[in-house]
């Protein structure tokens, strides 16, 4: 019989792991089986990861709202570091031998710095940080240490965490940002190495690209995020890269964390160069070496200096240029326009609308693949029990419409079904995780018979595509998956 609901998904996942701990007894596979059945109940675990210096840190700041992780070359960059959400302040180690322990931390300049104490970096498998901010609630947020270091130890974590050379391995994370200065091959590389291949197909529905420090493009120029913004809408508009990933988005990190954390001080700085003479603040604004310069302006060379780690050169010139113009004179003024410039809030409706809004079936994905790997290193144990539940994984996957809907918006995302952008923004809202009303794009207190009547106008309108003599077998396939999804929203409207 055919599983249709999420909600019925959750259910057989964790029946399937139940099964599973009664074939691995007391064997150390069994807690592997438990926090795969724990994982389908906590939030969305979306990795940050990237080339160094890639802005990683700074992106986890603004989506965090604080300034926590640290975004210097310490100790602590070098381990994969989960952020959480908390009852309260802490910070654990999780060793590699799989046992916790609590560590000291103190705050500087917002960013934690963290003691590990008798620990090295090689000793502690991960960081844990639990901090009680709402926006963690649906999403734990893990930075990983750059790829592409130097010490290729470093980046061994990354890879080894994201399980990107180990085919019979699943990932930790659900879901990736990636961020990218330029599109390298390597780059590529990466995306294609991260997209699960393990459950319903390959899919780009779990990865962001970000072209990160969109503001450095063109040295900080005053156009630098709209020649940002050309070249992101042309990685996406490519055909390899939408098979990749869901979109590329220009992200500056740096103005969207410091307007997330802008203070009064520092905008009242801000507001005396702003008041500079015309020709002298031209001068000024040349380069980062006349804007350090001791003998510009009144305000001291050392809060000019913290200014532009602040802001960057982009930064300051558009901060100065929103003040002298009249469109912020305040520190929530101008952390506002900081914020909506920086590309951020696209960011997060990419996140609702791609992430969030397929987080159950996301994590339903990652567990079934880590179930799969778990009852597979069974065999030895018990062979024939191990064959039995395999064989009911399997008729799990292929009995659950909605694993079809993922490949289905694989299809659409990476291009290879062409659909108009109304029929792809339908695709989208379809097969969100949402309530019935707006799956059919009804409004919330729509009513049953409503409700009905979209999901009927929707069968007919995929059927007549599906059925159409001028497509090939794999679209009409696809289409076919939208009809079974409004069918199933027509029988239970609820």
């Amino acid at each position: 019989m055919s599983i249709t609901g999420h909600a019925d998904v959750l259910r057989e996942i964790n029946r399937l792991c139940e099964d599973a701990l009664l074939l691995a007894g007391s064997t150390p596979q069994a807690e592997v089986i438990r926090l795969t059945r724990n994982r389908l109940h906590g939030p969305l675990r979306v990795a940050i990861a990237g080339r160094v210096k890639a802005g990683k840190s700074t992106l986890l700041n603004s989506l965090v709202g604080e300034r926590l992780a640290p975004t210097d070359a310490g100790e602590c960059t070098r381990i994969v570091s989960w952020y959480q959400q908390g009852f309260s302040y802490d910070v654990q180690a999780v060793l590699r031998d799989g046992s916790n322990r609590q560590l000291r931390f103190t705050r500087e300049d917002g960013a934690l710095e963290i003691d590990l104490g008798l620990f090295s970096a090689d000793e502690v498998e991960r960081l844990e940080v639990n901090w009680p901010t709402s926006n963690l609630s649906r999403m734990t947020l893990i930075d990983t240490p750059g790829l592409a270091s130097l010490d290729d130890s470093t980046s061994a974590r990354t890879r080894d965490f994201l399980a990107l050379e180990d085919d019979d391995r699943r990932s930790d994370a659900d879901a990736v940002i990636y961020l990218m200065r330029h599109l390298h091959r390597h780059d590529s590389e990466f995306l294609d190495a991260f997209m699960d291949r393990s459950v319903s197909n390959a899919s780009p529905v779990n990865a962001v690209g970000i072209l990160s420090r969109a503001d450095e493009i063109g040295a900080g120029r005053l156009d630098a995020l709209e020649s940002a913004k050309a070249i992101a809408n042309r990685y996406s508009s490519d055909d390899r890269v939408r098979s990749l990933c869901v979109t590329v988005l220009p992200v500056a990190g740096l103005l969207a964390e410091t307007g997330m954390t802008l203070q009064e001080h520092e905008a009242a700085a801000l507001r005396e160069i702003a008041g500079l003479d015309e020709s002298e603040l031209a001068m000024m604004l040349l380069s980062v070496d006349r804007f350090c310069a001791p003998d510009v302006s009144h305000v001291l060379a050392e809060t000019r200096r913290l200014l532009l780690e602040r802001l960057g050169l982009f930064g300051i010139r558009y901060s100065i240029a929103a003040m002298s113009e009249g469109r912020a004179r305040s520190a929530p003024e101008l952390a506002r326009l900081l914020v909506d410039t920086s590309g951020l809030n696209e960011l997060r409706s990419v996140l609702d609308g791609h992430f969030t809004a397929r987080a159950q079936m996301l994590k339903a994905r990652s567990a079934l693949s880590s179930l799969r790997t778990s009852v597979r290193e069974l065999a030895e144990l018990d062979p024939s029990g191990t064959r039995r539940l395999m064989l009911d994984i399997e008729r799990f996957e292929a009995s659950t419409h909605a694993f079809a809907e993922l490949r289905l918006v694989h299809m659409v995302l990476s291009g290879i079904l062409k659909v108009s952008p109304d029929h792809q923004a339908e695709i989208t809202r379809l097969t969100g995780d949402g309530p019935a009303a707006s799956r059919v794009g009804c409004p919330p207190d729509a009513s049953a018979d409503d409700i009905r009547v979209a999901a009927l106008n929707g069968i007919e309108r995929w059927r007549t595509l599906a059925g159409s003599p001028l497509i090939d077998r794999e679209s009409a396939d696809a289409f076919n998956i939208a009809v079974r999804s409004y069918e199933g929203i027509y029988s239970n409207p609820a």
